[in-house]
């Protein structure tokens, strides 16, 4: 009987023996009902698979395909591409040391003056030097009819636009990780949650119509990148705090197979279409329509408790009651008296993650994690693209592992615990670099190392669901969003790296950037494992309760639930007494 009551409140009692008396309070309004199931759907789902999406939809819109100088003159002529290619290009070698058409040089002759009976097999052009391309480019059209490179000519000289591109873009993404997570711990999760929808949307529109500027074009970009991650983290940080313990995995989940469901489409988009304008106009206009939900739009509770703000914790508990169809009679004064004998706390922002030993270390080794998450993920994602092969199918095939990953990665997390999982995924990483490593540069091994790639893909998929939820249940309520834009922050900064090491892959040697990513996956491997485990523990609601989290694990342990002795049962029972009767 006693285990039913404790079951029944949907409040777990933890490994510490420690339960959450928030969960009780959410309890009375509902932590499972039609509320969650509706916001879960609505903004952790859907507005995951609309956001990402927008976020990633320029990483296509960026391809640059095979292409070569346009030289006139073969119109007089019956030679083919091939044949008249290799008569006005030099070769050069490419990044798998292979000799190739020059891409971006060519003869310097004037190709249209030669009479096609003086073109023969010996015909050799090579004796009159090479020049940059004087009549533009060609563009291999097997797969795009248009994209933004090709449009612009952003190629050769000015190849570094797209890399430059994604770099302001990871810049700016610091900026915003920064200012916007700051703002949802101090002014709440609802105004930025607004702020990032409406200036995604704004920021990938106006872009489209600014590419013939690059500056303008670099602007527009980076309102998306400013805005896009609290896009995600608020209404996620939302969903898990007015949920359970039992459902936090599956909200990750939601998220994940929302960002899983919009990086698969997106690749099926372009491939139908071939051209970038109406692709990114029907992956970006999507992210808009949530905002028609407004009415299922709520504040956390959870946070407005932590900042003592009961009326309006009130009125948040009484609208996700009405959904769910309960009573909810909790008065202001009794919420106050409940928490009255917890004093507030002074926190300064990310200041406060370094304020203990214990929580610092946390803060410290989370940042490194969520940086080799991240410069793997787009390393790998836009590295897929300048593999060879169809790029549409690579994409896809990296997006599609996602799913089966989260699935992988929530089933582990929940059985054998957090840090263990996320470490080994890492180390396995490291391995699985090697095969790629030694057979990448060769072309008759392209289907091994794009299977290899896409398994690396998986794991990362696995470590990016694990990350996620050890950040939103290492951190304390006051501080969650600021934690996690700490993290955020990191990954960005270090993320700058990434475009550049797909420069280094595609023109160099396509090996380099598994040299550097198989370093960071050791590193990030070893160090996760120095994390506590989060799996079982309520969630830290104090700076108090995460500078201790962890303290009394064991290193080489698994999780299990706590069962609790007699006297923590007896508490749990006057717990569970109607303190508060409907």
């Amino acid at each position: 009987m006693k285990d039913e009551k404790r079951k029944s409140s949907g409040c777990n009692v933890t490994t510490t023996g420690n339960e959450d008396p928030f969960c009780k309070i959410m309890d009375k309004a509902g932590s499972s009902g039609h509320f969650q199931r509706m916001y879960n759907g609505i903004f952790i789902l859907g507005l995951s698979c609309f956001g990402a999406m927008i976020y990633m939809n320029i990483i296509l819109a960026l391809n640059v395909p095979e292409h070569w100088c346009n030289v006139p003159g073969r119109e007089k002529t019956n030679l083919t591409l091939n044949e008249w290619r290799d008569l006005t290009l030099p070769r050069e070698m490419d990044n798998r040391k292979v000799e190739t058409f020059s891409k971006c040089k060519m003869y310097d002759r004037n190709f249209t003056d030669i009479n096609v009976t003086d073109i023969s097999s010996d015909f050799d052009a090579s004796g009159f030097g090479v020049k940059e391309c004087p009549y533009g480019y060609s563009y291999d059209k097997t797969w795009y009819e248009r994209t933004i490179p090709t449009q612009e000519n952003w190629v050769c000289d000015k190849d570094l636009y797209v890399t430059n591109t994604f770099v302001v873009s990871r810049v700016t993404e610091v900026i915003g990780s920064f200012v916007l997570g700051q703002m949802g711990d101090t002014f709440g999760r609802r105004v930025v949650y607004y702020i990032s929808v409406i200036l995604a949307t704004i920021g990938r529109s106006f872009s489209i119509f600014s590419t013939s500027s690059f500056t303008m074009f670099l602007i527009t970009s980076s309102l998306v990148a400013l805005t896009v991650n609290s896009l995600f983290q608020s209404p996620l940080i939302v969903g898990m705090e007015i949920s359970g313990e039992d459902d936090r995995t599956n909200i990750a989940m939601y998220q994940s197979f929302g960002w899983s469901i919009g990086t698969t489409l997106m690749p099926l988009l372009f491939w139908w279409l071939r051209d970038w304008v109406p692709f990114m106009w029907l992956t970006t206009l999507p992210t808009a329509l949530v905002l028609v939900f407004y009415k299922y739009v709520i504040e956390s509770p959870r946070w407005l408790i932590s900042k003592r703000r009961y009326a309006e914790a009130l009125v948040q508990f009484k609208t996700i009651a009405h959904f769910n169809g309960r009573t909810f009679t909790i008065t202001e004064k009794e919420l106050a008296e409940l928490y009255g004998n917890l004093d507030e706390e002074k926190v300064f922002g990310v200041a406060s993650l370094f304020s203990g030993w214990r929580i610092a270390k946390n803060t410290m080794i989370m940042g490194f994690s969520w940086c080799v998450v991240a410069v793997s993920y787009f390393t790998l994602v836009l590295f897929s693209s300048r593999m060879g092969g169809n790029p549409f199918l690579n994409f896809l095939l990296q997006s599609v592992v996602e799913i089966p990953a989260y699935i992988v990665g929530k089933y582990l997390g929940d059985k054998y615990g957090r840090r263990l999982t996320n470490s080994m995924s890492f180390l396995i990483c490291f391995v699985s670099c090697i095969p790629v490593v030694m057979f990448a540069q060769k072309p008759q091994y392209e289907h091994i190392t794009t299977i290899i790639a896409a398994f690396i893909k998986f794991l990362n998929a696995v470590t990016f669901f694990l990350v996620s939820l050890q950040a939103m249940e290492i951190y304390p309520t006051c501080l969650r969003q600021t934690g996690i834009a700490l993290g955020t922050i990191l990954c960005n900064a270090i993320g700058i790296l990434a475009p550049y090491l797909v420069h280094l892959g595609t023109k160099y040697d396509i090996r380099y950037p598994y040299f550097i990513l198989g370093a960071i996956f050791l590193i990030g491997g070893c160090s996760g494992l120095f994390l506590p485990e989060t799996l079982h523990n309520k969630l830290p609601d104090s700076l108090e309760e995460a500078k201790s989290f962890g303290k009394n694990q064991k290193f080489f342990s698994l999780p299990k639930p706590h069962q609790p002795n007699s006297e923590e049962l007896s508490a749990t029972e006057k717990l569970n007494q109607p303190k508060f009767v409907p």
